[in-house]
C-alpha cells in the first residue's frame, strides 16, 4: 500500500479492508484507480496465502457417545497448523460478510446451509478461490495475477478515474 488515498491511516486501512472483503465476496467492485491498486495488492496477498495452505488438513477420529450409551467413531477433518494460522491471518485482515439468503430459498434450507459456517468469506476463499487459482497456476505455470483492472470513466465532480476491479 504505497498510496495514502488522502485519508488518515485508520480510515485508509478501513476503506481497503472493506473493499478487499467486497471484492473477494462479490468478485468485482467499482472504485477509483488509486483505491483499486491498493485493494488489488491486499487481495492478491490473501489469495496467495490461501493457495499455499489450503491443502493442509488433518483427519481426526473421535469417539462419540449417544443418549443410549452407544459409542461410535466419527471422522473429522481439521485444519493443519499452517492452514489454521493462515485462516486466522485472513480473518484478522478482512471484514466478515454474512451469508445472504438466496431468492426463493426457505428459511429452513438457509439455516441448514449455513449451520456449520462461521466465517463465510474465509470459507469461500479456501473452498472456491484457492483450488481454482492453484489449478490455474499449475496449468499456466504462473502465480499471481488474480485480479484485473478495467477502465471505465471519469467521475463527474472531481474527475477521478473510475475503474472496475474484478477477479479473473
Amino acid at each position: 500500500m504505497n498510496k495514502k488515498l488522502g485519508r488518515p491511516t485508520d480510515q485508509r486501512m478501513a476503506v481497503i479492508r472493506n473493499q478487499t472483503s467486497e471484492l473477494l465476496w462479490y468478485g468485482r467492485i467499482e472504485t477509483t484507480r488509486a483505491r483499486a491498486k491498493s485493494v488489488r495488492s491486499e487481495a492478491e496477498k490473501i489469495i496467495t496465502l490461501a493457495i499455499k495452505t489450503y491443502q493442509d488438513e488433518i483427519k481426526v477420529k473421535k469417539t462419540k457417545t449417544d443418549a443410549k450409551g452407544n459409542k461410535s467413531e466419527v471422522e473429522f477433518t481439521n485444519d493443519g497448523a499452517k492452514k489454521l494460522a493462515a485462516r486466522r491471518r485472513i480473518m484478522a485482515t478482512l471484514v466478515d460478510i454474512p451469508e445472504i439468503k438466496k431468492e426463493k430459498e426457505s428459511k429452513k434450507n438457509f439455516v441448514a446451509r449455513i449451520k456449520d459456517i462461521k466465517n463465510p468469506l474465509v470459507e469461500k476463499i479456501f473452498t472456491e478461490y484457492a483450488p481454482k487459482y492453484d489449478k490455474r497456476a499449475q496449468d499456466k505455470g504462473i502465480g499471481g495475477g488474480y485480479t484485473r483492472i478495467i477502465n471505465k470513466d471519469v467521475r463527474r465532480g472531481d474527475a477521478a478515474e473510475i475503474v472496475i476491479l474484478e477477479l479473473i
